[in-house]
């Protein structure tokens, strides 16, 4: 079979990549905080936002003097993984990227897995969140990625239309907020929505979808992807069940039953616009964001009366879950400071650096040193307690998992296909997805 000059110099630099040598996290000292020891130069592609991590690195190397040639540049998620691979092969690879498990699929072959003996299990256990645990490597031959920051899914509240409604704080379980329903929603005659509860029930007019898909499925104990006994990556939707109706079918009508004009639950259809923007304009009660989203929204509306709270959990959950992006530092194959990327890594995980990191981007520390420190920003406080219980799942690209998503929510509220048949087609597309 025939490769292109692209292909054998792309497979060439993998194959030097995993020659490279990391030196050991467990020996690695922070006595030089506050140093003058030089990483050298260190190049981050990342999908947050750049203003948030240009703010933080300018703020840490004013004591951290070690990382001040290191510097950021903002990836589009969506096409970080082709600019990743063309970088590698013409030997200009960045040396550190930051991403979160969202991308880790399609990204993982262009990483160079940190091995187990360089970072040990215990040390990765001991130091970072559960859900960090998505970056470890199949077998346990290693970890993926250095865990960073964490963006967990949360609840925001329009205090003024609550309060008007005699609700005195917002719903802690999903029981209770199907119950605000009929009191909160306004309803013309003839059924339309002239103010929702919360955007639930449709797909491409809810704003993180995707997330909010996620934590009901994780709250309802369904893993969503897994990895088989031959190390096959395969998708899991909870479409059978020991008991009753199957997890995955219970998650689905729950959600599509906000879209359907015949349940007292209905508050949200196809017809209206983005949720986000829905909450802002103070059209929308109830809010499903990501705790990052909060600065934006008080910039775009400063007159909202907005809260924050916890993602409402199952009223029978005796453990709590919450979708969470959580970003980490992987190290590409062909990075031409591989060690230097490695300690950069390592040092934005110490308590100051984080604790910076974190007001930065308005995201929380994946450290559990630092997430010990309950932080006086209300919105913090809730980002902080979340992180703890965060859970995510490895998952094709984001646009190919909205695809399976949508379409199959969108043939349940069409009627055009069941519940038990919308999900059983929707993982095993993911599950063909998953095995590219």
């Amino acid at each position: 079979m025939k490769i292109s000059l692209f292909q054998g110099i792309l497979i060439g630099v993998f194959g030097l990549g995993a020659l490279i040598g990391l030196f050991v996290f467990a020996t690695y000292t922070n006595s030089n905080h506050g140093g003058t020891n030089e990483i050298g130069t260190i190049v981050i592609w990342g999908t947050l936002p750049k203003a948030g991590m240009q703010a933080a690195l300018a703020a840490i190397t004013q004591t951290e003097t070690s990382l001040k040639n290191v510097s950021y540049v903002e990836k589009n998620p969506a096409t970080l993984s082709n600019d990743l691979a063309s970088a590698i092969a013409t030997g200009a690879a960045p040396d550190l990227i930051l991403a979160s498990q969202e991308e880790l699929h399609t990204l993982s072959k262009l990483i160079t897995t940190i091995a187990s003996a360089t970072l040990p299990a215990s040390t990765f256990v001991n130091t970072f969140i559960e859900e960090g645990g998505i970056f470890t490597a199949p077998n346990g031959t290693g970890y993926y990625g250095i865990p960073f920051l964490v963006d967990p899914l949360v609840l925001f509240s329009n205090r003024s239309i609550l309060s008007s409604d005699g609700v005195a704080k917002p719903p802690a379980t999903w029981e209770a907020l199907t119950g605000l329903a009929p009191n909160v929603a306004l309803l013309t005659p003839t059924r339309q929505i002239t103010r929702g509860l919360i955007a639930l029930g449709t797909y491409a007019n809810v704003h993180n979808a995707r997330g909010i898909l996620s934590s009901l499925f994780l709250q309802a104990g369904v893993p969503l992807s897994f990895h088989s006994a031959n190390g096959v990556l395969a998708a899991n939707l909870g479409v059978t069940g020991s008991r009753g109706a199957p997890p995955g079918q219970s998650v689905v009508g729950f959600y599509t039953q906000f879209a359907d004009p015949s349940e007292v639950s209905y508050t949200w259809n196809a017809s209206l616009l983005d949720s986000q923007q829905m909450f802002r304009n103070g059209d929308l009660a109830l809010y499903l964001g990501y705790a990052s989203e909060a600065r934006f929204i008080a910039a775009a509306n400063p007159n909202l009366n907005f809260d924050v709270a916890p993602l409402p959990q199952p009223a029978t959950a005796t453990v709590k879950s919450v979708y969470g992006l959580t970003y980490a530092f992987l190290i590409p194959r062909g990075a031409k400071n591989a060690t230097g990327a490695y300690q950069t890594a390592a040092l934005l995980t110490n308590p100051f650096e984080q604790a910076i990191a974190a007001v930065a981007t308005g995201l929380a520390p994946a450290t559990l040193t630092q997430l010990a420190q309950v932080p006086a920003n209300p919105v913090a406080a809730v980002a902080y307690a979340e992180a703890l219980y965060a859970k995510g799942w490895l998952s094709p690209a984001p646009a190919d998992t909205d695809l399976v998503f949508s379409g199959m929510i969108g043939n349940v509220i069409s009627g055009r296909s069941s519940l038990a048949t919308a999900l059983v087609s929707a993982e095993q597309s993911l599950s063909a997805l998953l095995q590219q």
